[in-house]
Order: structure tokens, then sequence, then C-alpha cells
């Protein structure tokens, strides 16, 4: 009988905080291309695609839904289940709910769960990896990958690689987890030979994952149950029941399952890995000129040595440098010492105490139907960027505290003014006064680009009242 094929389960659910000010909550670093052309996500995906693959399930927030679902679109991965989570509860809680579901119809499926966000330079290694541990797992093991280390990593957790599996070749027990460690102690466990990184990826059956679930964290599974049966369907999308599933303690399932079972067991694994945790990682990871920079984007370099220098548009320019990192965002600017990667979420933290909208959401908003960005912002005054996909339309609308001016600059717009509907081209504009209900639609087959000046006493994005919208939103 031929093997069912395995389940990928992509966890979407982190903000990817030391990657600031690229990675923000609004638009975190999966979805970022960072070590391609490819979003972190869309390379993920398409690891788990083929004929050996059931379609992934995608575990995220509902704010990242439409994103992560023209990802997977533009990548040609075909029928994927999203997931929404109601509240974010970790690891644990988010593979028990994508287990639950998969048991609904073959609780002996292979699930390969895995973050949305890591890099891997070896995929033929993978896949060799991968199916070491389906052997193991269909066999009832809850495996992990271990990645053979590259030096004393204080950033990772260590596995101890015990003795072969008999009956899984390439597979081993595990002898026990170990904590970040020190840096003392990474040495130690290095220098040892026995002592693996924690990949944070583990193949399992549904059924045995909620065994062990029932087992060794009997507090999550009965929410998790309970909010995958309340469950609901959002256009393509899986909502599960709010209640229950805020109700979910917040736990790992490395503390959860890993930790505790009798049944762990890991693959150690060359294969490049990279949690592209900092922007060090991606300096390490990156394309080095002769003199070891790594650059991406209008970068002019004079004498720099081993620096990592992004700009997402403005010429950006570094002289008689070394060590150096340096991003440059629309709205933001980061300078630091290589060595001090792991010390941005600290001015995170930071923006987050002094309220700052820029430690967590990025100038360009983006919304089902495409995005915005301001442009110039005063008082009582704002000029926006709208641009909206093929196809596409806003939801119908009115505003309390401002007027509006569309300018058409790109493509064809279909506008709705009160009771009025008309065509728009390029350099032709409407007037929105304060309270019409208005829609705008894009009818063509091109982005469709204007430019709205928006004029009022308040000028604030939740000064939205829908009156219907495509998108389901309130």
């Amino acid at each position: 009988m031929t093997a069912s094929r395995i389940v990928p389960v992509i966890l979407s659910g982190g903000s990817g905080t030391r990657l600031w000010p690229v990675s923000r909550e609004s638009f975190p670093k999966q979805l970022w291309p960072l070590v391609s052309d490819r979003t972190m996500i869309q390379e993920t995906a398409l690891r788990a695609a083929g004929p050996d693959f059931a379609p992934p399930i995608v575990v995220c927030n509902q704010e990242h839904r439409f994103l992560i679902a023209e990802q997977l679109r533009q990548a040609g991965i075909e029928g994927a289940q999203i997931m929404l989570e109601p509240a974010g509860r970790n690891s644990a809680p988010a593979i028990a709910a994508a287990a639950v579901l998969v048991a609904e119809t073959d609780p002996d499926a292979v699930l390969w769960m895995m973050a949305a966000d890591a890099s891997i330079a070896d995929v033929p290694a993978l896949l060799t990896a991968l199916g070491h541990a389906a052997t193991a797992a269909r066999a009832g093991r809850f495996v992990t990958f271990g990645m053979q280390p590259t030096g004393p990593e204080t950033g990772y957790g260590y596995i101890e690689q015990g003795a072969e599996l008999a009956d899984a070749p390439g597979v081993f027990a595990v002898a026990r987890f170990v904590e970040k460690p020190d840096a003392v102690t990474a040495a130690r466990l290095i220098a040892d030979g026995k002592h693996l990184w924690n990949s944070g990826m583990f193949v399992f059956t549904a059924r045995t994952l909620l065994e062990e679930l029932d087992a060794h964290a009997p507090d999550v599974l009965p929410s998790v149950r309970q909010s995958v049966a309340e469950r609901s369907g959002d256009l393509d999308f899986i909502r599960l029941g709010v209640d229950a599933f805020k109700a979910t303690p917040s736990i790992s399932l490395d503390y959860a399952v890993a930790e505790r079972t009798s049944r762990a067991a890991v693959v150690p694994a060359a294969i490049g890995w990279s949690d592209v945790g900092s922007w060090s990682a991606l300096w390490e990871l990156g394309a080095k000129d002769a003199a070891g920079n790594v650059t991406q984007g209008d970068v002019v370099l004079e004498e720099a040595e081993n620096c990592y220098v992004r700009t997402d548009g403005k010429v950006t320019a570094v002289v008689g440098l070394k060590d150096l990192v340096l991003v440059v965002t629309e709205d933001a600017v980061l300078a630091m010492d290589r060595s001090k990667a792991q010390d941005v979420k600290k001015i995170v933290d930071r923006l987050k105490a002094a309220k700052r909208p820029e430690a967590t959401a990025h100038n360009r908003g983006h919304r089902p139907w495409g995005f915005y960005e301001s442009l110039i912002q005063g008082d009582r005054f704002q000029v926006k960027r709208i641009v909206v996909h093929p196809g596409r339309q806003l939801s119908l609308q009115s505003h309390y505290h401002r007027a509006e001016h569309w300018v058409v600059v790109n493509g064809t717009a279909r506008v709705t003014r009160d009771k009025d509907v008309m065509i728009l081209r390029e350099n032709e504009s409407v007037y929105l006064p304060l309270g019409c209900v208005h829609r705008l639609e894009n009818p063509g087959r091109i982005p469709l680009t204007l430019i709205e000046v928006q004029s009022g006493a308040y000028l604030g994005e939740d000064d939205i009242v829908r009156l219907e919208d495509t998108y389901g939103r309130a």
C-alpha cells in the first residue's frame, strides 16, 4: 500500500522584530524576499510542493490572510488551507489545530511542521532527511530535525543525539533537549560532537501528536478541539472558533511535548539551515564582494569591509566603516555594529513604549484590494498613493470627518458617489464631499494608481464606515 502524502503545516505567526525596520507586525519577515527573489513563505511552501505532498495548511493571523493567499497564488501553490488564529498562542495550539483538522479524515497522515521564515540552502538534502523522518513518524515517533552546528551559537536550543533507531535508519533517539546555552556551555556542547541545533521543524502523524498532547499538555487539546469544531468559512479561509482558541494556554510545542515525550527522535541534517533571526544572519547568508560586504538596493561603498547594507529606495553610501549593519526604509533607518544584531528588539521595545507607529507598522498599508501609502501629511490634510489590483474593489463606505479628492494617474477607475457611477481615466479626477457614500473599483486589466488628497478635522484610518465589503471586513 502506498503511503499517504505528507501534509505540510506552515506556521506563520511571528513578527520578526530582530529584523526591524523591514520586518514589522504589519508586514513580518516571512512576507519579504530576504534571501532570494521569492518571499520566505513562498520558499517554505515550494520546498513541500510535488506529488509526495498534499496542499499545505498555513496557520496565521487574520491581518495577514490576504497577503499570504496572494503570495501562495503567485508561487503557484494551489489548494492551500489557510487557518486563521483568533489570537497568538504559540506553536503547540497552532499545530494542534491543524492536526485536529487533518485527523477528521486521516488520523494517520504524516504532518511536517515548519516555520514560514527559515532559510534552507540544500533542499535535496532536506527532502532526504524528511524521508527518514517520515518513516520514523509512521512508526509512531515524534521526530525533530537536528541541524549540524557551524559554531557555538547561543540563540538556539540544542539536542543531544542518542543511539540510532533499529527500525529507522538515519534517525536517532533523543537523549535530551538543552535550553539556549551561554557561550561557554555552547562551546562545550559543540566540542563533544553529540549535540545538534534544534531547528523547530517536526514530523509526526496527526494521531501521534494528539496522543502526546493528551498525555503531556492536557490543557491544550480540549479548547483546540472545540475551536476547530466551531470553525467557520470566510471566503477561502478557515476561521477557528474565537472564545475556545483564546482560552488555550500559550505554549510552544517544544515545551508542551518535545521535551516530555518518550517517543522523541532526531534526524541529523546538514542542509544549510538558518532561522534568519537577525541582520548578522542575513550577512552570513548573503553573497559577499571582495571586501566581505553584502548589499541590496542602491548602495555605494568606499573602503567598507564586512558590512551589510540594504536600502529600499534612497541611494545609500558607506565610507570607511567595518562590520556595519545599515538598513534604510522609507520611514526608518537602522545603523549598528553587526555584533549587536540581537539588540534590535530593544529598539523596537522602546519605540512601542513611546507609542511610535514605526515600531509595528510600515508607511505602506496592505489591503486585500492592493495597498496605500502616505506621501505628505500636514495640518488637516494628507496625500496618499493608492494602488488597486485588477478586478478588485474597496468597500462601499463613508467618512464622518474628511472629504477626498481622487486623481487617476494610471489605469481605469469605476467610482460610485452616492447615486452616480462614473468611469475615470488618466488625469481625470472626482471630488467626494464629506459624508458621501462612495466606492473605488478597478475594472481594468492593469493596476489602477491614483493620488488621494484628504482634508478634514480627523484623517485616521479608523474613520471608515463600511456599508458593504467584498472581503467580509466590519
